[in-house]
């Protein structure tokens, strides 16, 4: 990941950029294609699917699997020991496998969907042999093929899963198809080549990001696993094409702005190589294309330890998985600094790493579940984050209480500015986002001495006639951040009443407050012993709790910085500075 850069947005030495001006980004509810991409999509869905494919996959070929691809990444370890010991387990949850219950699931949906697609196959094979995975694998597939084989229901046969599903099996297929019994073996590669047919009636209808790349990764595994489909390569190349193309941006952010789902896409991509691969057939351009635009944007949100950044639900996935999957991916590159239509702006300065939301939230037809986070931002210092966001929203434990969970959603759980104890965009009770952030407006400046960045939002105009602006100047040692936030008056006709506001600033797990006399600094100490500053001018400054969702959903206890203040009709500013003092 230290090598040159593969595109013009990656990191530069200081000053080799000219980055001044001006950009606006808008929310764009129909991720911006046009007509005439409207009716070529419209075509497409037509004419791939063909009766021949459906003749083919349905006999004239002996049904097997041609080959077994390779999993390039290795599983959760501890998962994989509680499989050994009988139980399955995810994100707080625990099942024994010799009492599930698929026909009336008391689990939830996160569980449900590792369980159907197969996931923990991969966390399996980690830590066992064939010899001490195969009985746990057929005791758990025998089980879903009794409840799901024969009858299509979601979320059993959501075409997301039925897609990972067969990426799973066909990787591990020495864990599930080992058995000497004839009727078991044919009940799960027919249950195989169902998941293939319902793939093909279905891909195109998945929305688009991850879940649609990945039903298509689905759809173009299966052609080259099963007899018969490598007729249909080109045409299903061409639909996982089109999927790639409204499910990323130009910059390789994925649509629902999600670093999670970011991870997603390059994993599934990854191991749809392993699959050409495995039938010694050369990958299609449009694999490796997309990888090299996707690497980077997710380097592009990570933090100074090397783990994500927590955006849009996600938690803080570690450094060191982070790097595995990269390193799988064979792409070498650098974080990209400046995603201006993922809407990620990255500032790094010596050891110091920043990450600034500079753009809309998702659009509710894209994610389920976004968050109000326009110019929140996340600071860190070598290994130790100082700034964070909560995080963790679609990424915690079950035991998370509903309401923590609809919490760690809202603009309060970001660090960012609050007006009026509102989010910026609003927050619909059935997981979408409604009205709120229409327009981010983005301005980036490099030097060598300092790294500069100001973005406005319109969030809080319609409701309280205010314009959030935002401008972040990193050091170029490092050792230095300093912050305004201004609420300006709208342009708009009408009185603008004053309003109370909150700037927050979440802490990292670990990091020691102080408040210093004068109520209007605090030092934090970080693991280690270094020691940072904080003062603000034109607010009053004072220590909260709050809460992180760490890297394995579960919530920790941490502490807030929070400035109130008021705001005239006229507006004000807070300024503010985060400096090393150790």
């Amino acid at each position: 990941m230290n090598d040159s850069p593969s595109q013009d947005d990656a990191d530069k030495p200081a000053g080799a950029e000219a980055a001044e001006g001006k950009w606006l980004v808008r929310a764009d509810g129909d991720r911006g294609l046009s007509l005439a991409e409207r009716i070529s999509e419209h075509f497409h869905r037509l004419t791939w699917r063909t009766p021949i494919h459906g003749l083919r996959l349905r006999g004239r070929h002996p049904l097997k699997l041609l080959t077994v691809p390779d999993d390039p990444f290795l599983g959760d370890a501890r998962r994989g020991h509680a499989l050994l010991a009988g139980r399955i387990t995810f994100r707080g949850e625990t099942r024994a496998i010799d009492s599930l219950n698929l026909l009336k699931p008391d689990f939830s949906a996160a569980f449900a969907d590792y369980l159907h697609g197969g996931a923990w196959l991969r966390d399996l094979s980690t830590v066992a042999t064939r010899v001490q995975g195969v009985p746990v694998a057929e005791a758990i597939l025998r089980q879903w093929l009794a409840a799901h084989a024969e009858i299509v229901s979601e979320p059993a046969w959501r075409a997301d899963l039925c897609a990972r599903r067969i990426l799973a099996w066909s990787a591990h297929a020495p864990l599930i198809l080992s058995s000497a019994d004839l009727v078991y073996r044919s009940a799960v590669l027919n249950a195989f080549a169902r998941c293939a047919r319902h793939l093909d009636r279905g891909a195109e209808k998945v929305a688009p990001g991850a879940a649609r790349v990945a039903t298509l990764c689905g759809v173009v595994a299966a052609g080259m696993l099963l007899p018969g489909g490598d007729a249909r390569r080109a045409a299903t190349e061409a639909a996982l094409a089109r999927a790639l193309a409204v499910s990323l941006f130009e910059d390789g952010g994925v649509v629902s702005r999600s670093p999670q789902a970011q991870l997603d896409v390059v994993m599934l991509l990854t191991q749809l190589r392993a699959v050409y691969e495995a039938r010694r057939i050369e990958p299609p351009a449009l694999i490796a294309d997309a990888l090299g635009r996707l690497v980077p944007a997710l380097l592009g949100v990570c933090l100074g330890d090397g783990g994500l950044s927590s955006w849009q639900g996600g938690g803080p996935v570690p450094g060191d998985e982070i790097a595995d999957i990269v390193a799988a991916t064979g792409v070498r590159t650098r974080p990209l600094r400046q995603a201006r239509e993922w809407g990620y702006q990255r500032l790094a300065a010596a050891g110091a790493v920043l990450v600034f939301d500079a753009a809309p939230p998702p659009v509710a037809r894209l994610v389920k579940g976004g968050c109000a986070s326009t110019l929140a931002f996340e600071f860190s210092d070598g290994a130790h984050r100082i700034i964070v966001n909560c995080g963790g929203a679609r990424a915690g434990i079950a035991q998370l209480p509903a309401e923590l969970t609809e919490g760690l959603r809202t603009t309060a759980a970001h660090s960012t500015l609050v007006v009026g104890d509102s989010n910026s965009t609003a927050i619909h009770a059935d997981g979408t986002l409604g009205r709120g952030v229409a327009e981010v407006e983005l301005a980036r400046q490099e030097s060598e001495s300092v790294s500069r960045v100001e973005a406005s939002h319109d969030g809080y105009a319609r409701r309280f006639g205010f314009i959030h602006r935002r401008q972040l100047v990193l050091t170029g040692d490092g050792r230095e951040l300093r912050g305004d936030d201004m609420l300006l008056p709208a342009k708009r006709r009408g009185r603008i009443a004053a309003s109370g506001f909150v700037i927050r600033f979440h802490l990292g797990a670990g990091i020691e407050v102080s408040p210093t006399a004068d109520g209007m600094a605090a030092l934090l100490r970080v693991p280690g012993g270094a020691l940072w500053q904080f003062r603000c001018k034109g607010g009053a400054l004072a220590v909260e709790p709050s809460v992180w969702i760490d890297g394995q959903g579960r919530p920790q206890s941490t502490f807030q910085l929070v400035v109130t203040g008021d705001a005239p009709a006229g507006g004000t500013s807070v300024g503010w500075v985060l400096k090393r003092a150790g």
